[in-house]
């Protein structure tokens, strides 16, 4: 650790020493000084590095596009794969749960894309735009004062060159004057003015040169001053602008370079957040919780059907045997709340017209009292009615209270308002209240039916039915199965239902002439008992119920009440405490009509006091059983 330690702090070091020469030579090497001679190259590097910049800020504003159409399209992506209403309920299973925790964490990575792209068009693409935009104006600038310098000292060149061409042109035209003269002079034949004339040429040529040499001179001077100011100052100057302003365009791409990484790693934490959230939304879906949930949502709440029992037709009535043969052909073991159960058909008869469920339709299609559900699913419904109902009086309690405290203050202080305005609130919230109430009252009543039938559905009847191949064999009060159809349909049993509403079961009671029997059992089919004293003769009853039901077309004929296949005497007293069963005392002698079919009960009958019989199921285990031969 300590050699390491020292490694980076020498390797630090060695990083400062050369950034300190790199800062030396770089104040040493100037553009003035150094590329003295090189001012058309220069202003093509200044152009080429300002394109530079303006190709960096092009390709931002690809990537703020990128960034930007990136962003929308996971935002429709995540729009497009929200949930429908109408799988909202599958929202209670884990998996979806997290493929909705999983939608929320690419819509929040949506959400820092569009500040990525916001904060690079704010912050560096303007800052960009700008510098560059500063950089060529500088440039130009810089560029017409050396062109004007450039010119001045082009000018100046001329005139030297333009005074040095007159000097020399003077020069000989002055040797030219002073050999004429000479030869003038030397010639005899020339008179004393031609020599004359040759002098006066001669001098004015000789100061003519003169002339035109110090004007030489002083261009010259003139020349070299404005050359050494040019060299060594003026140019140097606009070069180190050009430098500076060249270092001033790299400095800023390195800064723009930086500034937007540093965009993208200032939303990388929450980025981070959001893959940590993918990961605890995946982390959260637990396969035996979903499959749990499967069960609390599909459980219908009835059990399987037991084993179908050998059916002797040699002990049945010859008379009865073909439309037993046809029944029992007709008839499907069809449970409801299966997956058959959507295909069924309501058996529809004359009764439809007093038995059919008044119930209105829910939203979703389903009866107010949810009866169409199996038992379970029609109990998680009713309470969770039940639970929105309450939570719905809390509130509307809630906001009459509000009014009426409100109402209490105005009446206090009539400054603060008239009480009569909030009157008509007050009367619609009790309304209100009142409406609420009573719904909730009816679905509690729908609730406690209910359990009630849950109940029921333990019964020795429920699981006698059961035993039935699925076929209906409650027994009515001329003892005959009811194993109706319409119109040949697969129509469900209406008896095993346990999820009938109060009104089919008033008309289950009406068709069986009574509302109970002696043992305060139900008589609606759902019982499986009915009241054979009803159908016997001198019952009182009978032709009541024939006229109830003699119109219908399920119940045409009448049948003689089952015969008995023995008796049995009571070991032990039995009280009833489930619906089917009827109480009996120790020594007790009944008839057996039903032997045990191997759910440990048997069917008995025994005369009451209104000259009729009541059935009903005692436990094979509290009886002696004598079987007639």
């Amino acid at each position: 650790m300590a050699s390491s330690s020292s490694s980076r702090h020498s390797s630090n070091n060695k990083l400062a020493d050369s950034e300190n020469a790199a800062a030396e030579n770089s104040n040493n090497m100037s553009w003035g000084i150094e590329l003295w001679d090189q001012n058309d190259n220069l202003a093509i590097h200044t152009n080429r590095g300002i394109d530079a910049l303006d190709k960096y800020a092009n390709f931002l504003r690809d990537r703020v596009a990128i960034e930007t159409e990136y962003a929308g399209k996971l935002r429709r992506l995540v729009k497009n794969y929200q949930p429908k209403k109408k799988e909202e309920e599958d929202n209670e299973f884990t998996s979806m749960q997290a493929f909705r925790n999983l939608l929320k964490e690419v819509g929040d990575l949506a959400g820092q894309r569009e500040v990525v792209s916001e904060s690079l068009q704010l912050q560096i693409i303007q800052g960009v735009t700008l510098l560059s935009k500063t950089l060529r104006d500088d440039r130009k600038k810089c560029l017409s004062d050396g062109a004007m310098l450039q010119q001045n000292l082009s000018t100046q060149l001329s005139s030297l060159e333009r005074a040095k061409r007159n000097y020399e042109k003077a020069y000989r035209d002055s040797e030219k004057a002073v050999e004429n003269y000479k030869k003038a002079d030397m010639d005899l034949n020339l008179s004393r003015a031609e020599v004359e004339r040759y002098k006066t040429i001669m001098t004015s040529k000789i100061q003519q040169s003169d002339d035109a040499k110090n004007e030489y001179a002083n261009q010259l001077q003139k020349t070299n001053n404005l050359q050494q100011q040019h060299f060594s100052i003026l140019l140097p100057a606009v070069l180190s602008r050009l430098q500076e302003l060249d270092e001033k365009r790299t400095r800023g791409i390195r800064e723009f370079i930086i500034g937007a990484a540093e965009v993208e790693s200032s939303v990388a934490p929450i980025i981070a957040r959001c893959m940590e959230g993918i990961v605890k939304a995946g982390e959260s879906i637990n396969e035996k919780e979903d499959s749990f949930k499967v069960i609390e949502r599909y459980q219908s709440g009835f059990t399987p059907p037991t084993d179908i029992p050998f059916e002797d037709l040699s002990k049945l009535d010859p008379d009865s045997l073909q439309d037993h043969y046809s029944n029992s052909m007709s008839n499907h073991l069809t449970m409801r709340g299966t997956m058959s159960a959507n295909k069924i058909k309501k058996r529809v008869g004359i009764f439809n017209i007093f038995g059919s469920n008044k119930n209105s339709l829910t939203a979703d299609g389903q009866k107010e009292d949810f009866s169409d559900l199996p038992p379970n699913q029609q109990r998680k419904k009713l309470q969770a009615k039940i639970a929105e109902l309450q939570q719905k009086i809390a509130q509307e309690t809630n906001a009459r209270d509000g009014l009426m405290k409100m109402k209490i203050v105005y009446e206090t202080n009539s400054s603060l308002g008239n009480p009569m305005t909030v009157e008509g609130q007050l009367n619609e919230s009790e309304h209100k209240l009142e409406k609420l109430k009573i719904d909730l009252k009816k679905y509690q009543g729908y609730f406690e039916r209910a359990n009630q039938a849950q109940v029921a559905n333990n019964s020795p009847q429920a699981n006698r039915n059961q035993l039935q191949n699925g076929h209906r064999t409650s027994r009515h009060s001329n003892g005959s199965a009811d194993d109706h159809h319409d119109e040949g349909d697969d129509q469900p049993d209406d008896a095993g239902s346990l999820s009938r509403s109060g009104s089919e079961d008033n008309v289950a009671q009406i068709q069986n002439g009574h509302n109970n029997n002696n043992n305060g059992s139900s008589a609606s089919p759902e019982s499986g008992l009915g009241t054979s004293h009803t159908s016997l003769p001198g019952s009182g009853q009978g032709s009541a119920n024939e006229n109830a039901i003699g119109e219908d077309a399920y119940f045409e004929t009448e049948v003689e009440p089952l015969q008995p296949l023995g008796t049995c005497r009571a070991l032990y007293p039995f009280e009833a405490s489930s619906e089917g069963s009827i109480p009996m005392n120790e020594g007790e002698e009944l008839q057996v009509i039903e032997i045990d079919q191997g759910d440990g009960w048997t069917r008995v009958r025994r005369a009451n006091d209104s000259n009729g019989w009541d059935e009903g199921f005692v436990p094979t285990s509290y009886i002696e059983c004598t079987l007639y031969a």
